[in-house]
């Protein structure tokens, strides 16, 4: 009975054993790579980037074929308003060549007038002249044409003479007066049509003004028109090169998260070591706790234990270097390093005490973050363990 009890506690012990050998299996067994996550965001992010940029193209191109409908409307206008303000101009030469006939006319009218009552007052003073000469001589002339008649029908002849020669005077007289009142109509008439042709001028002058500020303004807005057309055609090659560089964009994003789901799942059937398997070389304290000040420096100390869990899980894991210079220096995996922000605290030494202690529990194999490989700032969609300003997974 003795025997048998020692044998059943040795059996539950042994039972104990392995289960906490597979506890500690389980926990050493590394969580999914949660890298595709972080990755889709930036691909979802850069395929509505690259959205919002062909909507916008679009709406450009839209725009350009408006205002070039809308510029070749204002051409039609623009040619309209030549072709009125060429027949304006037709009109105004037409009107001063009027005007300049209507003015010889007038000359003319004046210097006929002029004759006219030149010879009028000449024509009324000769009458006159002879009409009071003949009420002057009246009887020397009755007794001289007695006298000097041979007969009575001479007498008479002379006497019809007479009255002929005043009848005349009368007829001429009158002449040279209807000939004035003609002569002062036509005056007056042309004098009427040439006020008729200064007023047409003066619209015409005044249509002219119109027609030449709408030619003036419609070709301002066809010029207007060509700049925003060329600003916009320039924005749409540059909206198409930037599509273009956005497309290549998400080529790359979709060819890294390719890559990362690959190694997610290459890390999750990886094996991995035990902290005691890794040998740290000299500066690797220093490297670490420097990095951890670039990546965490103004984070709680939890934070910076967290980073430097990341660095060694790295080296842990099979998928990464197995060194902690390979795994920091390793191609686009901690920005620090690109931007020239490590060499810059490694040269001066900014590592703080906290830092350097994060890095020693940390290089210890302990975790407070379980064994997530990466970290960054927390994005919508993105789940893991979140310290400070920082998710890890």
């Amino acid at each position: 009975m003795r025997k048998r009890g020692v044998r059943g506690k040795t059996i539950k012990y042994f039972k104990g054993a392995i289960l906490f050998v597979v506890s500690i299996a389980l926990l050493l067994r590394p969580l999914p790579v949660m890298a595709t996550q972080t990755t889709k965001q930036q691909l979802e992010e850069a395929k509505e980037k690259k959205k919002q940029s062909q909507n916008e193209l679009d709406n450009t191109k839209e725009n350009i074929a408006e205002m070039n409908e809308e510029k070749s409307s204002l051409q039609g206008q623009l040619n309209t308003l030549n072709n009125q303000l060429t027949e304006v101009s037709n009109n105004l030469a037409e009107i001063e060549e009027q005007i300049g006939d209507k003015e010889n006319e007038i000359e003319n009218t004046q210097t006929e007038l002029a004759a006219a009552k030149t010879t009028e007052e000449q024509q009324y003073a000769s009458m006159k002249k002879r009409v009071q000469f003949i009420y002057e001589k009246q009887n020397f002339m009755l007794l001289d044409m007695l006298l000097g008649a041979t007969s009575f029908s001479g007498f008479l002849n002379q006497n019809n003479y007479v009255e002929s020669l005043s009848a005349y005077d009368r007829q001429k007289f009158q002449e040279y007066i209807e000939t004035r009142k003609l002569i002062e109509e036509k005056e007056k008439t042309l004098e009427e049509e040439m006020d008729q042709l200064e007023e047409y001028q003066v619209k015409q002058q005044a249509e002219q003004s119109r027609v030449n500020g709408l030619v003036s303004q419609t070709s301002g807005s066809i010029k207007q028109y060509a700049n925003d057309i060329s600003d916009a055609e320039a924005k749409a090659e540059e909206l198409e090169e930037q599509i273009k560089a956005q497309e290549n964009d998400i080529k790359n994003l979709e060819a890294k998260l390719a890559e990362e789901m690959r190694l997610s799942k290459l890390a999750a059937s990886s094996s991995w070591r035990d902290i005691s398997e890794v040998s740290f070389a000299e500066g690797d304290r220093y490297l670490l706790a420097n990095l951890i000040y670039c990546e965490a420096g103004a984070e709680p100390y939890e934070g910076k234990v967290a980073v430097g869990a990341v660095v060694i899980n790295r080296v842990l894991s099979s998928v990464y270097p197995d060194t902690v210079v390979g795994v920091i220096y390793q191609n686009k995996q901690f920005s620090p390093v690109a931007s020239g922000r490590l060499a810059l605290a490694l040269a001066e030494g900014k590592a703080s005490a906290s830092c350097y202690q994060a890095a020693d529990e940390a290089m210890k194999g302990y975790s407070n973050v379980g064994s997530c490989v990466y970290f960054r700032t927390p994005v919508p969609g993105l789940s893991g363990t979140t310290i400070g300003g920082h998710v890890f997974y």
